[in-house]
């Protein structure tokens, strides 16, 4: 009787101090989209990300720079069920006809690569093509960031009615 009365007793002390021993977990981030600045050509990776909070500059090497004068995109219209390629010259606004949206292409890298401290490309074949683009809509900027010929889907521009994708590059 009376080691049931310990044993009873130290189950009720475990019962009672083991909720109190969780391990406490961090807070968690929300996802934000890359944000580059245009002062320092640097991107901040999104929040989740391993190197968050790191910014890496945008590299891009004469050769590249020499090589390329625009980009083919494909804007998908929804409603409609349409597709339509555009070539957009590298660094100026274009109005995509039939939407309210404005595509820029800043940057694009023909072979991608993302080091710790930079991003640029690697050679000057079209291995990994990027874009780095902003999108606005009615003057508002909706997206910022890179869109892959390859992976579509990494890091992609969406939107209710349109979609718009990398297709490839167009050389000087």
């Amino acid at each position: 009787m009376k080691r049931s009365l310990l044993l009873t007793a130290f189950l009720m002390a475990i019962l009672l101090v083991a909720p109190g021993c969780k391990r406490k977990q961090p807070p968690q981030s929300t996802p934000q989209r890359n944000a580059q600045s245009a002062e320092s050509g640097t991107q901040r990776m999104p929040h989740g990300h391993p190197e968050a909070g790191t910014e890496r500059k945008i590299v891009i090497p004469d050769d590249v720079r020499n090589s390329w004068k625009a980009v083919r995109i494909e804007v998908l219209y929804k409603e409609k069920k349409e597709r339509k390629r555009f070539d957009i010259p590298l660094d100026t606004d274009f109005q995509i006809p039939g939407a309210n949206l404005t595509l820029k292409a800043e940057a694009f890298l023909p072979d991608f690569q993302m080091g710790p401290e930079q991003i640029t490309s690697v050679s000057n074949k079209p291995q990994n093509p990027v874009v780095r683009a902003e999108v606005s809509e009615e003057g508002r900027k909706i997206f910022s960031g890179w869109l892959f010929a390859k992976y579509p889907d990494i890091h992609s521009f969406t939107h209710d009615k349109y979609g718009v994708t990398l297709v490839e590059g167009i050389p000087k």
